[in-house]
Order: structure tokens, then C-alpha cells, then sequence
């Protein structure tokens, strides 16, 4: 399924996610697998908010998922453990890279995808489910006021030839001269 149209353009997570939602809700689902972010707003918001606006439970960073009836066991990556959680479906789910190893496309896949009929879901499919006063740029809340890249930051600097004691002082100063305490 690709969900397109020109009224769908603009549209920033919040009005992505309702959009989406409308889809699945479209579709029929039981499971929805979404990445965990995108690479160029990197906000990783898309996915729980279409969980927000299907209603189901939501599981992130999920990194293996395994099926037991209506049940699904994910492990989940937390800064420093895993987490073990049951939901019951329907239900989401963002994914880590670890979840699954890409599949790279070889050329007889690229000339098969030619002959499959994709279904393409615009405005008048879905516009029972949505409000178009909440899609496309005029609907989305967010303002971008100015992009940049992220700046590099300075080297630092490197104190090799301190005790344990001189190096806390140093470290305590710095803090102190930030005011971070």
C-alpha cells in the first residue's frame, strides 16, 4: 500500500501519523512494525503517535519480537538492560536495526517489483477518517524556524599526566566555571 497525495504534502509528524492511522484503520491490522526514526527530522515521534491515534498499546525499540497466539513477547533495549514485555494485539511496535537484517534487492527482485500491483490509497480513500483541517501544511502545529547541520565539536582537552586527585579538581572546576554545580 502507498498512502499519496498532494494534500497529505506539508505534513508534519502529528498530521503524518493521523494520516497513517487512517490507512491502517483502511487496511485492517494486527501487528504495525514502524522504524524507530526517520533520518532526516529524526524525532522518532511518527510511531507512537500513530499508536496514539489507532488506540493500541505501543512497544519501542523493540529488537526481537516473537508470536504467541494474540500475545507478542518483545525485547526491549533500555539504555542499559533489556526489558521482557507481553502485549496482547492489535498493537505497535518501533523497531531497532537489530530487529532484522536488511534484504538487499538483486535484479531479477527489481524487475518483479515492476509487475506487482501497489495500491495507492489519496485523500478520497481516506478522507472519511480525517479532519483536512489536521493534514498537510496548513493542518501540522509544527513551525521550523531555521535548519542546520549538527557542528562538530571541539577536540577537548586531554590531561595525561594527572593523579586521580588533580584530575578531579580539574573536573570539578570545569563544572564549576559552567555552573552545571
Amino acid at each position: 500500500f502507498l498512502i499519496s497525495a498532494r494534500e497529505f504534502g506539508g505534513s508534519d509528524t502529528w498530521a503524518t501519523a493521523a494520516i497513517i492511522a487512517a490507512g491502517l484503520n483502511k487496511i485492517g491490522y494486527d501487528l504495525v512494525i514502524t522504524g524507530r526514526q526517520a533520518i532526516d527530522g529524526d524525532t522518532a515521534q511518527v510511531g507512537p503517535q500513530i499508536a496514539e491515534n489507532l488506540g493500541v498499546p505501543q512497544i519501542s525499540y523493540a529488537e526481537e519480537i516473537n508470536v504467541e497466539g494474540d500475545n507478542i513477547i518483545v525485547k526491549r533495549q533500555f539504555e542499559d538492560r533489556y526489558h521482557i514485555i507481553e502485549v496482547k494485539t492489535p498493537c505497535l511496535l518501533t523497531a531497532l536495526q537489530e530487529l532484522a537484517a536488511p534484504r538487499h534487492m538483486h535484479a531479477r527482485g527489481v524487475v518483479e517489483a515492476y509487475e506487482k500491483e501497489i495500491k495507492v490509497f489519496g485523500f478520497d480513500d481516506l478522507k472519511d477518517s480525517l479532519n483536512p483541517d489536521t493534514i498537510g501544511l496548513k493542518g501540522s502545529p509544527t513551525n521550523v524556524f531555521k535548519s542546520f547541520t549538527k557542528q562538530a565539536k571541539g577536540q577537548g582537552t586531554v590531561h595525561a599526566d594527572l593523579s586521580v586527585d588533580e584530575a578531579v579538581k580539574v573536573i570539578i572546576d570545569k563544572m564549576e566555571e559552567r555552573h552545571i554545580i
